[in-house]
């Protein structure tokens, strides 16, 4: 499978997800998609990173934009996660890294002096078409929603 590049499309993998779905890219067609990548569900930058999607949801809204995000934890992990927080969007389930893979977001990281793999966090946003329009790579949580929302508000 060929990694992600701006200006092309994004090949469509279907995910579980929460709410008891199965989704894939093309099931938004006509929307762009901001698709956020993080490490892991209930932990302190990844809680803080979904709650200012959600907090942002409806400027993200006007502008014809849904927001998906997407970890390797299980649909039950992220049904908590999602519930607990409040988030009123879905979240898909990558256990296998397809949609990962294809982002190339699987890196080694360093966590306390130990070496693991683990998603960086990342951010895409896709258009209405399917294309990959601009990327967030290696986020840093403070201050990315208005990095994200100033690159749509130009949409």
């Amino acid at each position: 499978m060929a990694l992600v590049k701006i200006g092309k499309k994004v090949t469509d993998i279907k995910l579980a997800a929460t709410g008891d779905q199965t989704l894939q890219l093309s099931d938004f067609k006509g929307k762009n998609i901001v698709l956020y990548f993080y490490p892991k569900d209930s932990t302190p930058g990844c809680t803080l990173e979904s709650q200012d999607f959600r907090d942002n949801k409806r400027k993200c809204s006007v502008k014809n934009t849904i927001i998906l995000g997407v970890s390797r934890d299980s649909v039950k992990s992220h049904e908590n996660f999602k519930n607990k927080q409040s988030l009123t969007f879905e979240l898909l389930s990558d256990p296998e890294e397809k949609l990962c893979t294809q982002f190339n977001v699987i890196k080694e990281k360093n966590m306390y002096g130990k070496k693991m793999i683990g998603i960086e966090r990342s951010t895409f946003l896709i258009d209405e078409k399917g294309i990959l329009i601009h990327e967030w790579r290696k986020v840093k949580v403070k201050g990315h929603i208005e990095e994200v929302l100033e690159v749509i508000s130009k949409k």
